[in-house]
């Protein structure tokens, strides 16, 4: 489908989408970026590109299609430095975890280009980051959000859909406001969560001795608190306003817990949490049948 990827940022979401597009046989050549040399250096080692560029407008330069793999602050920057070597038949993504922010950087730095740029959203990662955990099948079976705007033109829209489903993903469209809102809740709440549960238990005095007691409850409650710092600073800054809103809802039902326990009132304790766990169950058995 492509001659050239310009991949942009050669860590583990923008180097699993150049090994995908590699084994499904969608690229021919990859040339990468990234502001680190020894970054650069191991996507060769691996294969994950073909050759390295000195910069992003030449990593940018004669490709048909370009994903931008950055810290969503980086976005603008990175959208500036390729912008000369945009052409109308260009494809150009992102990975970025929020949109509104991006789509705004996009329309500054591209200005009336913006129709090439398809804002897009895979719901995949790892804890560890880094090219060397990238990984060709890590967009199988997942969700990829787009969120077209009335600027985004056609041609690239439809490519972009291809190429998502192509590599396994399930494609879904939607605005960038909705998906802010919706991934706040379901995204950037646990992370935020996760960060302040590790740092409450970390900061007491007998911190280490309760952490040498957990089990996997705690273990699989935690684990996207090992995510990587700078996204997840950017990710919480970007979208603070929505993600704000979503603490509120989240204290609301903290206290109300607490309240119920300090009351010692075990049958309403109780129904909340049969709420809860009826609400995970039917969860649960959906992304199961979605996923047969």
């Amino acid at each position: 489908m492509f001659e050239q990827l310009g991949l942009i940022g050669c860590g583990l979401m923008g180097g699993s989408f150049a090994l995908a597009l590699k084994e499904a046989g969608l690229v021919q050549r990859v040339v990468g970026f990234s502001p680190s040399s020894s970054t650069m250096q191991k996507a060769l080692q691996r294969g994950v590109i073909d050759a390295a560029a000195p910069s992003a407008l030449q990593a940018a330069s004669d490709a048909d299609i370009v994903l931008l793999a950055v810290p969503v602050a980086a976005t603008e920057a990175s959208l500036q430095a390729i912008q000369p070597a945009l052409t109308p038949q260009m494809l150009v993504m992102d990975v970025g975890s929020t949109k509104g922010d991006v789509l705004a950087a996009a329309q500054r730095a591209l200005g009336e280009q913006i129709g090439s740029f398809v804002a897009a959203h895979p719901i995949a990662g790892k804890e560890m980051a880094g090219v060397e955990h990238a990984d060709a099948r890590l967009y199988q079976g997942c969700q990829t959000i787009l969120t077209p705007t009335a600027q985004t033109h056609s041609r690239q829209l439809q490519q972009a859909m291809e190429v998502w489903q192509a590599l396994g993903a399930r494609v879904v469209q939607m605005s960038p406001e909705s998906h802010d809102a919706a991934f706040a809740a379901v995204s950037h709440l646990p992370h935020l969560l996760a960060f302040a549960m590790m740092n409450a238990v970390t900061g007491q005095a007998r911190g280490q001795e309760f952490l040498a007691l957990a089990g996997p409850g705690f273990r699989d409650f935690t684990r996207i608190a090992a995510s990587d710092p700078k996204v997840w600073r950017d990710i919480l800054l970007a979208n603070r306003q929505e993600l704000l809103a979503q603490s509120q809802h989240f204290q609301a039902q903290l206290q109300a817990f607490e309240a119920l326990m300090a009351q010692g009132d075990g049958a309403a304790l109780q129904a909340l949490i049969e709420q809860a766990s009826t609400a995970r169950s039917q969860w649960h058995l959906k992304q199961h049948k979605q996923a047969c």
